[in-house]
């Protein structure tokens, strides 16, 4: 029942917005000022969002502490930004010492503080603690929590200034004491790992014609191998690129690889779906009925066949038994459509899809789109970034299925309420 639901909305909203995406620019009607948003203070002792710190809606779990001598410490970066004061009263510096990501939030909020209140400026009262003042498992152990006022000290300010760190991007905003706010963010190796469902650059496809080409040079338009069957296991063949779900080739992503006989290795990030067996398999033999799943690819595990296609179109792909699973940091992210909602990369059968735990589920999902490219020729104006549809999917698909369908890696935040 949801499926239907969902697919008549998405293909209501595509046909909705198909205009606005026809052109890059905003067109006649679509340059007008919204009037700014009334952001609403926090109330003392509120926390947003509104779950604990330490779950994966919020900043996730404590990974450990960083002291000086410890191999994590090189994730920690001081931060030297002349329009934040930094307490410091160890005389250390490690106020100023923090993960990236908590850097660039507040380097954000510091912005926001400014221009809300000329003359004040942001102050941090706690930053990485290498003394054990905190409680245990405290995220200020890992430079991923701070505690800030205004320079004013003003405390009148202080509901406000809670709203701003939510809006600046913090992942959990305290208004914890009468005296400060606290604020922390994931760490950086989880949002390296959500990112949706993405190949690498150095990632290849197999054109028509045989040719091998990389992923970051992969257009729209162009034809490449994919299995025929959405379930993975019918003949392969070539489909056009309609378009990329998700293109950003200057990023760099946490990948899972996957190594099987034969030395082919797939890199692919967490939340991804693959075609693997159901059962036990013969190494080299063909997919029978019923002897595919899709998985993702965090859930892959050694001993598992995938399909690799070693022959040209019209042959099907062959079972190939996984040897290893790792992590690794790869660059760029691409995430390209197919008509057949599959694809040949480094010669092994792959979803397009991801963040959904089914295939069908992703493949009903995106028919709006393909209707879309049938009639227009195009999916829209989309450059680097997340496809607009996708966005659109996401909003639609959190509000019509329940989350346990979706892979938490491969969720974006959720949009703050109060």
């Amino acid at each position: 029942m949801l499926l239907p639901t969902l697919v008549t909305c998405l293909a209501g909203c595509a046909v909705l917005l198909s205009p606005v995406s026809e052109g890059c620019g905003p067109g006649r009607g679509y340059g007008k000022r919204r009037s700014p948003r009334k952001l609403a203070p926090l109330a003392y002792k509120q926390f947003s969002p509104n779950v604990a710190e330490k779950t994966l809606g919020a900043s996730g779990r404590y990974e450990g502490k960083i002291t000086r001598n410890s191999e994590r410490f090189k994730e920690l970066t001081p931060n030297y930004n002349p329009d934040i004061i930094f307490k410091d009263e160890e005389n250390t510096g490690a106020d100023r010492m923090m993960t990236q990501r908590c850097k660039d939030k507040l380097n954000s909020l510091a912005i926001s503080v400014m221009n809300l209140w000329p003359g004040v400026r942001l102050r941090v009262t706690e930053g990485w603690d290498e003394d054990g003042h905190h409680s245990e498992e405290s995220l200020h152990y890992e430079g991923r929590a701070v505690d800030i006022t205004t320079s004013d000290r003003d405390r009148n300010k202080y509901a406000m200034l809670a709203r701003l760190a939510v809006e600046a991007g913090f992942d959990w905003v305290y208004y914890e004491s009468k005296a400060h706010i606290h604020c922390s963010v994931k760490s950086d190796h989880s949002v390296a790992a959500k990112s949706g469902g993405c190949f690498p650059g150095n990632a290849l496809v197999t054109l028509e014609g045989g040719h091998r080409k990389l992923m970051r040079d992969l257009h729209p338009g162009e034809r490449v191998l994919v299995s025929s069957g959405t379930d993975g296991s019918g003949n392969l063949v070539y489909s056009e690129v309609l378009a990329f779900l998700d293109r950003d080739p200057l990023t760099q992503k946490l990948f899972y690889v996957l190594r099987v006989e034969g030395g082919i290795s797939l890199s692919l990030t967490a939340a991804h779906l693959l075609f693997v067996s159901s059962g036990n398999c013969t190494e080299g033999a063909e997919p029978g009925h019923g002897t595919l799943r899709t998985v993702y690819a965090s859930e892959a595990r050694v001993g598992q066949c995938v399909l690799v296609a070693e022959r040209e179109g019209g042959q099907k792909g062959r079972f190939s038994r996984i040897i290893r699973v790792s992590a690794g940091v790869n660059h760029g992210a691409f995430a390209p459509l197919t008509k057949h909602g599959t694809v040949v990369v480094n010669g092994v059968v792959a979803s397009c899809y991801a963040v959904v735990d089914q295939q069908s589920l992703g493949h009903w999902a995106f028919l709006p789109l393909r209707l879309m490219h049938r009639l227009t020729g195009s999916t829209g104006c989309h450059g680097n970034g997340l496809h607009w549809y996708s966005r659109l999917l996401h909003w639609l698909g959190t509000l019509l299925l329940d989350s346990g369908r979706f892979h938490p890696l491969g969720m974006t935040p959720p949009i703050r309420g109060n």
